[in-house]
């Protein structure tokens, strides 16, 4: 994700109405191996400062705003050290490898409020998720029936995938595929302004050794799949209703799913990256409730070089990310509601709720998320 990152900034002169440009002046990796260090000593002419220490990159007085991409575990020191550093934090998520650690960031926010911070999850800018958010900001779907949405992979598929430090609770968390892939889709629930009250998980465990780099089989200690049913209330009407959420990285079949499905008393949606130019849309005005198919162009809330009619990505997605990330700098203030860039307290919610899922899983019971 850091080469990633360092291409999108590259790019920016793809970004049409940017009044701020990101110039990337420092990198740190705990290896300083050429492997990791030459592609971008390479191609950024910026980049003044190489270091193995993260410290030593935060006392750097040219150094303004950091993107951080390490292992859960590493989230809370290093992310609290970056915002008591006084710089500008965009970090992967979730932000903590559990709610304890989630809350000390928080508070490091709270306490470095000069500080903007923000979480690089990039599947809302999609044109289609966009305007999902513009219809139920406008109340568009009436009263909201139920939701269901979900991210799903099957690479984790193959039993002689190697081990990874996601599959470790010392490092990734004891929420597993959730602390990886659910940030991405619960994120919607959050930025759409609805309550989760309660929640009922299943947690599922398919695949319990995989070879490690000697090839000694070791038990994965994450959890693969999880579907979770819950409760949901939406402000705009006071009404509840159901919503199921699916995050699986062992899902045959599917490669990057990622999916909102919205039934509402005046109109539903669907959306998948199965067809991410793909908006299916149901409005009912009476009579009969036909599904139209809209082709989404490329939309987008920061303005790009690219034509309206061309195809919109992933990476594009995380260009749309960083742009209002920067936007976010230079105006104190998000272009809109729901462009903002991802935030720590929407993360916050997540925590919460992955919290109350795990704690389900092992009552094989209901909680409450207060």
């Amino acid at each position: 994700m850091g080469r990633e990152f360092a291409a999108a900034v590259a790019r920016w002169c793809y970004l049409e109405q940017s009044d701020i440009r990101p110039e990337i002046t420092a990198i740190c990796n705990r290896t300083l191996s050429p492997a990791k260090i030459d592609w971008f000593t390479a191609n950024f002419s910026t980049i003044k400062q190489v270091t193995d220490d993260y410290r030593k990159l935060l006392e750097n007085p040219d150094v303004d705003a950091v993107y951080v991409a390490v292992p859960h575990n590493q989230h809370e020191e290093i992310y609290s050290a970056a915002l008591d550093a006084g710089k500008h934090l965009l970090g992967e998520k979730p932000f903590g490898i559990d709610l304890k650690a989630n809350q000390s960031i928080l508070d490091a926010a709270k306490a470095n409020p000069k500080c903007h911070t923000g979480c690089a999850s990039q599947y809302i800018y999609y044109p289609a998720v966009q305007r999902i958010l513009r219809m139920i900001d406008e109340e568009t779907f009436g009263k909201i029936i139920e939701v269901e949405s979900g991210f799903l992979h099957s690479s984790d598929l193959n039993p002689n995938k190697p081990m990874s430090w996601k599959r470790t609770v010392a490092i990734n968390g004891e929420y597993g595929v959730m602390g990886d892939l659910g940030p991405h889709i619960v994120l919607v629930a959050f930025r759409a302004g609805w309550v989760v009250e309660n929640t009922y998980a299943i947690c599922s465990k398919i695949i319990d050794k995989r070879p490690d780099s000697t090839d000694r089989l070791v038990p994965c200690e994450t959890w693969d799949n999880v579907t979770m049913l819950s409760q949901v209330k939406d402000p705009a009407t006071g009404s509840d209703f159901p919503w199921r959420l699916r995050l699986a990285r062992i899902m045959p079949g599917e490669m990057n799913t990622w999916y909102l499905y919205i039934n509402g008393t005046k109109a539903s949606a669907r959306f998948s990256l199965k067809n991410p130019r793909c908006l299916q849309l149901l409005e009912y005005t009476g009579g009969e409730q036909p599904w139209q198919n809209i082709d989404m162009g490329f939309d987008t809330p920061y303005k790009t070089i690219t034509g309206g009619i061309f195809e919109f990505g992933t990476l594009d997605a995380f260009m749309q990310l960083l742009a209002a990330f920067m936007y976010e700098l230079s105006h104190d203030k998000p272009i809109s509601r729901i462009a903002a860039c991802p935030t720590i307290q929407e993360m916050h919610g997540c925590h919460r709720l992955f919290t109350a899922a795990i704690q389900s899983h092992k009552t094989v019971g209901t909680v409450k998320l207060g």
